[in-house]
């Protein structure tokens, strides 16, 4: 909210911003925004990876969820939220070369492949940020 509503005083015209993350549900929803901060400031997803997996060697639940809030702001002060979900399991050991992040270890739903491993437009079908634009857009309406 603070990012679109900054714009929008700025601009003084509506603006969008997002935040998305994972969340996995034996980390009590972490790493959640923080997800690319995990990763430090050189994106060592290979660090993560290994530290996921220590992690979460102790649980047999791997279920997670791919997160994504839009949020718009108007000049007024008027904010809404829309939400893009996709839940899915964390796998490991990470698959795949398309996508980026923690898409080689997460499976979404449905699919038996990581995010990495599907067709980039299935996946951006699916997504959790598809997901948010699309309530977004069914809003305008």
């Amino acid at each position: 909210a603070l990012k679109a509503q900054a714009a929008a005083r700025h601009t003084g015209l509506s603006a969008l911003a997002d935040d998305s993350g994972l969340s996995i549900t034996a980390l009590d929803g972490a790493p959640g925004i923080h997800s690319a901060r995990w990763a430090g400031p050189e994106r060592d997803y290979t660090a993560v990876f290994t530290r996921l997996q220590k992690d979460l060697q102790k649980t047999e639940d791997l279920s997670a969820a791919f997160i994504c809030v839009l949020c718009q702001a108007d000049p007024k002060g008027t904010v809404r939220f829309f939400e893009g979900r996709v839940n899915g399991t964390i796998s490991f050991p990470p698959r795949g070369e398309n996508g980026f992040g923690y898409d080689p270890i997460f499976i979404p739903e449905n699919h038996t492949q990581t995010f990495a491993e599907l067709d980039p437009q299935i996946k951006h079908t699916i997504s959790h940020r598809s997901r948010a634009l699309e309530a977004f857009i069914q809003s305008l309406s």
